[in-house]
């Protein structure tokens, strides 16, 4: 349908815990995950959460396969996941790099949890439940963070590990996530 405009950080929607779905399977929802899809596919995205179109509602959309900035990441398959829940699976943590969108020419080392299990609707309102590791665990988590008021730099840890993607990544081409 449309690419939509990207909130950036500083917008106080971005801070909000965004609103439980409560219809499925309406041309309402649909036009907004088409707006996501058209929006991530854009800007070369592994997600997308509907605040950071300016929609508080409780949608993310993630997937990635064949992505020339995350060559070396598995693959994750396209999910459109609706009033998520996301419950870590032991104790271990894994440090990665994130960017983000709405924090764009920014990356920072992030700590997230190295198994999770995440369940939530789809847009027809039928069931997902998955296991998740490595990228594919990372990035529901980032996203679902948005869904409650939670971006990336607020989980960083160690500030010098924080900067501009052209000043920690000199001659490459990074762009945000």
């Amino acid at each position: 349908m449309a690419v939509r405009t990207v909130l950036k950080m500083g917008d106080p929607l971005l801070w909000q815990r965004a609103a439980e779905v409560e219809r499925f399977d309406v041309p309402e929802l649909h036009a907004l995950i088409r707006d996501m899809h058209d929006t991530m596919e854009a800007m070369d995205g592994a997600g997308i959460a509907a605040p950071q179109i300016g929609e508080s509602l409780r949608v993310v959309i993630f997937g990635i396969g064949k992505n020339p900035r995350y060559p070396d990441a598995e693959q994750v398959p396209y999910t459109v996941l609706i009033n998520p829940k996301v419950t870590p699976l032991g104790s271990e943590m894994e440090d990665g790099w994130e960017g983000c969108l709405s924090v764009p020419g920014l990356r920072g080392i992030v700590p997230r949890h190295a198994r999770v299990h995440y369940t939530g609707v789809d847009q027809y309102g039928q069931p997902i439940d998955r296991i998740a590791s490595g990228f594919h665990a990372r990035v529901v988590q980032h996203e679902c963070d948005h869904l409650d008021g939670v971006l990336y730099p607020m989980r960083i840890e160690d500030l010098r590990s924080f900067g501009y993607t052209d000043v920690l990544f000199p001659g490459q081409a990074i762009q945000d996530d």
